[in-house]
């Protein structure tokens, strides 16, 4: 009978202190949910069955990081830090590509929201719901194949990227299109998330997959950067990198174009956010492989960590 091999008492002891202490900080500043016990439970029992499993638990450290920084964004919201952006970045927008229509002058988002078909609006659902599956899965699919380098250098970029766009929400929070076409430019901190023109593929498929995700979304006022635009930006530079496939590349240039389009056409971002998220997924992947990879200290503790996890 093969024996498991167990960690270190040391690293059980961090391990458990960690997930123990993540436990009772998001129960007493954000509210405990059922997917924060399954999140620790699932890292508890990757970490604890075997060696194989240990070190898919590790190198995935980085999406879990990325999940605990989102959610716990909601104990001290953006809004708290700066002004909330609603008219001027409407404004902006149609300024920068407002559309003449009849007389007046549309940002693209209203002009989709008069102009859409069924067909466009399934595919837009299809687009939105590869958002994170799709780079989440690539990863898995680098780390299965054995390339353990390429897929640190991917999820960390992957984290960094977003720690970039969180740390924008704070610099500058912003509605979406959606509340300024519903609501006006007045501030409602209240306000519920919406589905905007997603909503229409919940009616179409006679499901409630949009309904459900942005039914949780606790902050509406963090449009800018798109990371929806950002995050197929980033697998498809290291699909590249990695000399994948011509189809699979091909394959995520698709869908990362197709995401731009859909976050305007459902009026969730405006052509600027969308803007700001590809700088942001540049930015995140320039910062890290020209200077992190070149920065010694840094340099030293990936290379640590590509022998762990290999």
């Amino acid at each position: 009978m093969k024996c498991i091999t167990l960690p270190s008492r040391r690293e059980a002891l961090l391990v458990l202190g960690l997930a123990l202490l993540f436990l009772a900080l998001t129960a007493v500043f954000v509210g405990l949910r059922p997917e924060h016990l399954f999140m620790a439970g699932l890292f508890l029992l990757l970490f604890f069955a075997g060696l194989p499993t240990r070190k898919l638990a590790v190198a995935l450290l980085p999406f879990v990081v990325f999940g605990i920084s989102y959610d716990w964004m909601r104990v001290y919201p953006n809004y708290e830090v700066n002004p909330i952006d609603v008219r001027g970045l409407y404004e902006a927008e149609k300024s920068l590509f407002g559309l003449s229509v009849g007389g007046e002058t549309l940002i693209p988002c209203e002009f989709f929201a008069r102009h859409h078909c069924a067909l466009a609006d399934v595919l837009a659902g299809f687009f939105y719901l590869c958002w994170v599956p799709v780079p989440v899965a690539f990863g898995l699919w680098l780390y299965l194949r054995g390339e353990r380098s390429l897929y640190l250098r991917f999820s960390l970029v992957f984290l960094l990227v977003n720690l970039i766009g969180f740390a924008g929400y704070y610099i500058h929070p912003a509605a979406p299109p959606w509340y300024a076409m519903n609501y006006g430019f007045d501030v409602v901190l209240d306000t519920p998330g919406n589905t905007a023109g997603l909503g229409r593929f919940d009616e179409l498929l006679g499901c409630n997959i949009f309904h459900s995700i942005y039914g949780r979304n606790a902050n509406v006022f963090a449009a800018v950067p798109s990371l929806h635009a950002a995050y197929m930006v980033v697998a498809l530079a290291y699909a590249v990198i990695g000399r994948c496939r011509k189809w699979l590349i091909a394959l995520f240039a698709f869908i990362m174009v197709g995401i731009w389009w859909t976050a305007v056409y459902s009026g969730h971002h405006y052509l600027i956010d969308v803007s700001l998220g590809i700088a942001c997924a540049l930015l995140g992947i320039l910062v890290f492989e020209k200077g992190l990879l070149r920065w010694g200290a840094f340099r030293s503790f990936f290379e640590r960590y590509c022998r762990y996890v290999s």
